[in-house]
C-alpha cells in the first residue's frame, strides 16, 4: 500500500500491489521513469515495451498475440492505457542508478540529468581530445588538473585532426543529401509495407509494397527480418533489410541513388543512410540492403504494427 502526495497532503491511497507488469518482473516500467501501461480487455496490465513485443513475436510466428495471463487476444485496438495506474506510478519511489537514492518516478529523470553528483559527466575540455568520463562530484578536481591545456600546439593538432575526421565522415552524408536535391529529376512517395508469408514449409514473414510509380517508373519494395533466418523470433537483435525492383522496361541503365526515412505519422527512428544503383532490364532488383534503425526496440515497433509506412526518395542521375 503506497500513499501518494496529492496538493501536498496525503489525499489518497492507492494499492499497487498487483501493479506489476506481467513480463518484465517486478515492477512496471522498472527501466524507466517514462511510463505507459497497457490493459488487456481482461485487465491484465503490460508495459509498452513488453507490449510491443509481444505484437511483434506474434507478427513472426504468424500468429494473433494474446495476454500471456488470461490467453484473451490482445491488439492496438483492443488494449488501452491504464491512465489511473500510470499516474500512480509515477509518485512511487524509483532509484537513481548513479546514486542509489530514492526519488518519485516523476522527477528522477529530471534529476539524473541535471542535479546528482554522481551521474557521468565529461570534461569539458572533451572538445580538444580529453576522453575523460567520471562522476559529476569529482568533475572540478579533474579538471584543474586535466592535462590536455597544457599540451602543446603539436600535441592537440594531432588530436584535432582525428575528431575532424570523425566530424567528416558526418557531414560528408548530410552534403551528399544536399547534393542530391539540385538534381533536375527527384521523386518521392509514401509507401506501404504489407506483411505476407513465404510458400515454404516453414513460412517466413516478409513484407512488400503495391506497385507505385516515381520518376515516371513502376518499382516495388520489398523487406525481409533478420536476412530471412529461420527463427527471427528466437533472436532478440532484429534487423529490417529492403530491396528496391524496377518493374518498368527501359531503353537504357536508369542510375540513381534512393533512400528510405520514416513517414510522416511514425515514430520509429532511421538513420539517413544513401544507396546507388544502376538499373537495367537485365539486372532491375538491387541486393538486399539494410533499412537502417537505430535499434530491436524500433525494429519491434515496425513489426508490431499492421502496416509499416515509410517515405521513399528516388534521384535519377543524369549524365
Amino acid at each position: 500500500m503506497y500513499y501518494l502526495e496529492m496538493s501536498g497532503r496525503r489525499a489518497l491511497c492507492v494499492s499497487l500491489v498487483g501493479a506489476h507488469c506481467l513480463l518484465c518482473l517486478p515492477g512496471l516500467g522498472s527501466a524507466s521513469p517514462l511510463l505507459l501501461a497497457v490493459l488487456c480487455t481482461n485487465g491484465h496490465l503490460m508495459c509498452a515495451g513488453c507490449f510491443i513485443h509481444l505484437l511483434a513475436d506474434a507478427r513472426l510466428k504468424e500468429e494473433q498475440a494474446t495476454c500471456p495471463n488470461c490467453r484473451c487476444e490482445i491488439s492496438k485496438s483492443l488494449c488501452c492505457r491504464n491512465l489511473a495506474v500510470e499516474k500512480a506510478v509515477s509518485e512511487l519511489p524509483s532509484e537513481c542508478g548513479f546514486c542509489l537514492c530514492q526519488f518519485p518516478r516523476s522527477i528522477l529523470e529530471r534529476h539524473q540529468k541535471e542535479e546528482c553528483q554522481d551521474r557521468v559527466t565529461q570534461c569539458k575540455y572533451k572538445r580538444i581530445g580529453c576522453p575523460w568520463h567520471g562522476p559529476f562530484h569529482e568533475l572540478t578536481v579533474h579538471e584543474a588538473a586535466c592535462a590536455h591545456p597544457t599540451k602543446t600546439g603539436n600535441e592537440l593538432m594531432e588530436i584535432l585532426d582525428e575528431m575532424d575526421q570523425s566530424h567528416r565522415k558526418e557531414m560528408q552524408l548530410y552534403n551528399s543529401i544536399f547534393s542530391l536535391l539540385s538534381f533536375e529529376k527527384i521523386g518521392y512517395t509514401e509507401v506501404q509495407f504489407r506483411p505476407y508469408r513465404t510458400d515454404d514449409f516453414i513460412t517466413r514473414l516478409y513484407y512488400e509494397t503495391p506497385r507505385f510509380t516515381v520518376l515516371n517508373q513502376t518499382w516495388v519494395l520489398k523487406a525481409r527480418v533478420n536476412d530471412s533466418e529461420r527463427n527471427p523470433n528466437l533472436s532478440c537483435k532484429r534487423t529490417l533489410s529492403f530491396q528496391l525492383l524496377l518493374k518498368s522496361k527501359v531503353t537504357a541503365p536508369l542510375e540513381c541513388s534512393f533512400l528510405l526515412l520514416k513517414g510522416p505519422y511514425d515514430d520509429v527512428k532511421i538513420s539517413p543512410v544513401i544507396y546507388h544503383f544502376v538499373f537495367t532490364n537485365e539486372s532491375n532488383e538491387t541486393d538486399y540492403v539494410p533499412l537502417p534503425i537505430v535499434d530491436s526496440v524500433e525494429c519491434n515497433k515496425l513489426l508490431a504494427a499492421k502496416n509499416i509506412n515509410l517515405r521513399l526518395f528516388l534521384f535519377q542521375i543524369q549524365k
